[in-house]
């Protein structure tokens, strides 16, 4: 019975072991390091809004933005950034029609999920974002899945470029007026920007 009970005892031990290494492992969380200034601006170049189901697309000349940063080391991913004001200039949709577009709920805030320490690049997300368009015999706004949810759209930063790309995510239009049938209420949309941002931040992980 001693021998069975010191087996019992040693594999009881041996399992605790492995549960509690893994455990350990498994609630490590990732943090992030950010440096390179507390305010910023960014700038884009030809960023679009195309509606996915129609074609449907939206020019704009340029974006400007700005934000703050948190920097610091050992930071969660949520809120590493926030985008506190956006704006565009000359944007044209279909039929050549001049459209004016307004940033809603801000501030926006990046986020993020992984990071790639071979090209420096982190990906996360922009979360928060809702927007409208105004034109001629159109309007419409664009939010998330629902007219009252703020869309969240894939974001990548690369440190080396200091560049932070947006596309994807869950973008929706709600609220159309007009617009030809070329935008519609439940489209799915797509905004695709690419961000350069100064003085450049550094995002790094662990």
């Amino acid at each position: 019975m001693r021998q069975i009970s010191k087996a019992t005892a040693v594999a009881a031990a041996a399992f605790a072991a492995v549960v509690g290494f893994g455990t350990t492992q498994a609630s490590a969380a990732t943090t992030w390091t950010v440096s390179g200034g507390t305010s910023f601006k960014a700038t884009a170049t030809s960023p679009t809004l195309k509606d996915t189901s129609t074609s449907a697309t939206l020019n704009c000349t340029s974006s400007a933005a700005a934000g703050t940063a948190v920097n610091g080391s050992g930071l969660s991913g949520t809120g590493l950034a926030s985008i506190t004001s956006v704006s565009w200039v000359s944007c044209t949709g279909p039929l050549g029609i001049t459209f004016t577009v307004t940033p809603k709920n801000l501030p926006w805030s990046l986020n993020a999920t992984s990071y790639n320490s071979s090209t420096g690049t982190t990906t996360g997300t922009l979360s928060g974002v809702e927007a409208s368009i105004s034109g001629t015999l159109c309007s419409a706004s664009f939010a998330g899945t629902s007219a009252t949810t703020p869309a969240t759209l894939n974001a990548t930063y690369v440190n080396s470029t200091h560049t932070l790309s947006i596309s994807g995510g869950n973008l929706h239009a709600w609220g159309v007026s007009g617009c030809l049938g070329l935008i519609n209420n439940g489209d799915a949309a797509t905004y695709t920007a690419a961000y350069v941002v100064t003085p450049a931040l550094t995002i790094t992980s662990p």
